[in-house]
This record gives C-alpha cells, structure tokens and sequence, in this order.
C-alpha cells in the first residue's frame, strides 16, 4: 500500500479535498476528519489485502464511502451545529458582561444634564444592551437543542441560523453600545462607571463576534 502521502495517493487526496470543503470548529473538525480518513484507509487496505492493485482499490473505497461531493454536506451538518454549541456556549460566558453593562449604563447618572448627547448616548446604550441580553439568551438557549437533546430529537435545519444571528445580533449591538457608552463617558462628569459599562460592553462583543461570524458562514454552507 502507498503510504507516501504524495499528491498521487488517493486516501491523502481524499482527506485533504474533505478538509478543504468542510468549516467548524477546529478541534470537530480535526476528529472528524481522522474518523473518516481512518475508515477510507481500512477500506482501500481491505480491497488491496483482496488481491487488488492499489488504485483500483481506491477507486472501490470511494464507491462504497462516497465521494467528497457526498459526503462533505452530512459532515458540515454536524460541524455546523457542533459550531451553534460555540456560539451558544460563548453567549452564555457574555451574559453577565451584558447583564453588568446594562445594570451600570442604566443607574450611572449624568451630573450635566445640559449635556444632551451624553443622555441620548447613554439612553442608546441601555436600549442596545438590552437587545443584546435578549438576543444572547435566545443563543443561549439553543444550547440543549444543539447537545444532549439533538440526541434524542433531529436539530431543526434553521435553528443554527437562528444562533448564528442571534450572536451576531448580540455582537454588533454591544459593538455600538461601546461607542456610544465612549461618547457618554467623555461628556459625563460621572464618567467611570460609564467607562466600565463600555469596557464590559466591548468585551462582550469580544467574546460572541468570532463564534458568530464562524456560525453564520456555517449556516450559510449547510442551507447552500
């Protein structure tokens, strides 16, 4: 059996057009793809142990296990809701940077109320804040639908949209509540508890964006 792992070899070339078509999580990814190369391997190496030369027995591991074409979309469909796991995973470590920005944007009061962008950024922030609680909960609670009870019961084929943009709801909303929680602290005379809302707020969004950048081009693959 050709173990060289050269461009010529037709269990390399499997495993690295399967890696280039598939997107998630790495870590998913990696097992995933060590699972099926290990399997085509087996069956190349039962047809060779058979009496058949090598390429051909190539050529029958990939009828029987399918080609990249047919096997890629059921493989980025578990990598899609494993990457749904992130993002819900990632809202529910930024709940409580929300919740906390929320809390000190709402009850930090502006000395100088003659400085009207303070209030209206400031008032901005709070809305935004709490969009983005609401949001990161709606991520957040997709979690068990994504884990233990995808188990038991088929994932709705748009729920990892649904997480998708509800993290990216979630981070686009704290990415504008930090600016406008900037703005309000500089103009506020009571600016240092403005100024943690906004550092909560960007990190947050720090958190939840990567994830649901990752889950929205996911999405994007298994709908496709």
């Amino acid at each position: 059996m050709n173990t060289e792992g050269g461009p010529a070899d037709p269990v390399a070339a499997y495993e690295a057009a399967l890696t280039a078509a598939l997107h998630g999580p790495g870590g998913d990814k990696a097992r995933m793809i060590e699972e099926l190369r290990d399997g085509f391997a087996d069956t190349v190496e039962a047809h060779v142990e058979e009496g058949k030369p090598y390429e051909q027995a190539a050529r029958l591991a990939v009828r029987e296990f399918g080609t990249v074409e047919e096997v890629a979309p059921l493989c980025q469909r578990e990598l899609t809701i494993a990457q749904a796991r992130h993002t819900a995973r990632a809202a529910v470590l930024a709940a409580p940077f929300l919740i906390a920005c929320w809390y000190l944007a709402r009850t930090s009061g502006l000395a100088d109320t003659a400085w009207q962008l303070a209030g209206t950024a400031q008032s901005l922030a709070v809305y935004l804040a709490g969009t983005a609680i609401a949001a990161a909960l709606l991520a957040a609670s997709t979690a068990a639908a994504t884990g233990a009870l995808a188990r038991r019961l088929p994932t709705p084929q748009r729920l990892p949209l649904v997480v998708a943009w509800a993290g990216t709801t979630t981070s686009v909303t704290m990415a504008v509540a930090t600016l406008a929680l900037a703005v309000a602290a500089a103009l506020a005379t009571d600016w240092p508890l403005l100024a943690l809302a906004g550092t909560l707020s960007a990190a947050a969004h720090a958190v939840v964006a990567p994830s649901a950048r990752a889950s929205r081009r996911c999405a994007r693959l298994t709908l496709a």
